[in-house]
């Protein structure tokens, strides 16, 4: 196993969205945003004009300067790193593209056991770039703390098996089903490429990782429990050395938030379908939870942002009396793109005063 290095992490005691992590005391209700940098932001757009995702992913002064974006517009809690779950797969050598419109396009799909044999594994220099743009990022963020992530390996699987996004999943499901076995195989493949991406982070010096597992709400509590779980408690097991405070999110995952939780994480992500007085219950004590505005009310006018907001913060609250450790304001998936900037960074004022 890899030792991370914690030479190189800041120590950032005071930083909110790190104290409800951890269950202390924040001095304010944390707030970031999934998908705070990107297309909501017209500084954004005019920087990635004619550069593809995924050359952007592995520009590390572009990485540094779209992460800082939303921090100083915003003034969020946190910052997450500017990067796409396929980039591990494609530093380590898989032919794939992101496709605008379309999303991450695989050339050649894994459907055999030769096909899984063939992955490569993923060597830490090979995502020099990312942890290079980390390295600009610590310099730059001050006393704002950095949140490194993976895709889990399920939702890898998914993509490398359907050839793409997908919105039944048949081909990966009857994989699992059909040939138990070289499906085990695909996920510690994938959960081996996962961990050494969420490592080579940390030793750059992130101060928080996120496992986003976006398309596990396709499946059955069972199903999860059976060919996903196990693999994603490898990737947070092999990352707890590093200290830092590891979250764990997906959509749709109401069904598998007992399951989700029993992975290792600290943090359980909640989209906007659970209630957070819900989701403690389901997660069980002694964890933060983070969540969980639907990000399409940021459409609705002012009025409801921010009655949706106070229902949040009221609900977070009651889940710690309930048990959870702490809470950390976000929405209950990405920012849309066609979101108002300046609704945004209102939200982000309202919810420092909550």
């Amino acid at each position: 196993m890899t030792m991370v290095s914690t030479q190189t992490r800041r120590r950032l005691t005071d930083a909110p969205f790190l104290a409800a992590a951890t269950g202390a005391e924040p001095s304010r209700r944390p707030v970031w945003f999934m998908r705070q940098a990107g297309r909501s932001l017209p500084e954004y757009r005019e920087l990635r004009a004619g550069i593809g995702m995924l050359e952007s992913c592995f520009d590390p002064e572009l990485v540094c300067e779209i992460t800082m974006q939303p921090i100083r517009r915003h003034g969020v809690d946190a910052a997450i790193l500017f990067s796409d779950i396929v980039v591990p797969l494609k530093a380590a050598g898989i032919d794939l593209d992101i496709v605008p419109g379309v999303g991450p396009v695989v050339a050649s799909p894994v459907r055999t056991t030769a096909d899984v044999r063939a992955l490569p594994r993923l060597r830490p220099e090979e995502v020099g770039a990312v942890t290079d743009g980390v390295g600009l990022l610590l310099d730059a963020l001050g006393d704002t703390p950095l949140i490194g992530f993976a895709g889990a390996p399920f939702t890898l699987a998914s993509y490398l098996v359907e050839g793409g996004p997908s919105k039944h999943h048949e081909r990966t499901k009857a994989m699992m089903h059909a040939d138990p076995q070289t499906w085990h195989e695909l996920l510690g493949v994938l959960t081996d490429i996962t961990i050494a991406f969420l490592q080579a982070q940390l030793v750059a010096g992130v101060d928080a990782v996120q496992v986003f597992d976006s398309w596990a709400g396709a499946l059955s509590l069972a199903d999860y429990r059976t060919f996903v779980l196990p693999h994603s408690e490898r990737v947070f097991a092999e990352v707890a050395d590093a200290g830092v405070p590891r979250i764990h999110f997906g959509v749709g995952t109401g069904e598998l938030l007992g399951a989700m939780g029993e992975a290792g994480a600290d943090v359980v992500g909640v989209d906007w379908r659970v209630p957070l007085t819900e989701a403690v219950r389901r997660v069980g004590p002694g964890k933060a939870l983070q969540g969980n505005l639907d990000p399409a009310i940021l459409f609705a006018g002012w009025d409801a942002v921010e009655s949706e907001a106070r229902r949040i913060a009221s609900e977070a609250d009651e889940a710690i009396t309930l048990g959870a450790s702490g809470h950390i304001f976000n929405l209950g998936h990405g920012v849309m793109p066609d979101t108002d900037p300046g609704v945004i960074t209102a939200l982000v004022e309202l919810v420092h005063q909550l």
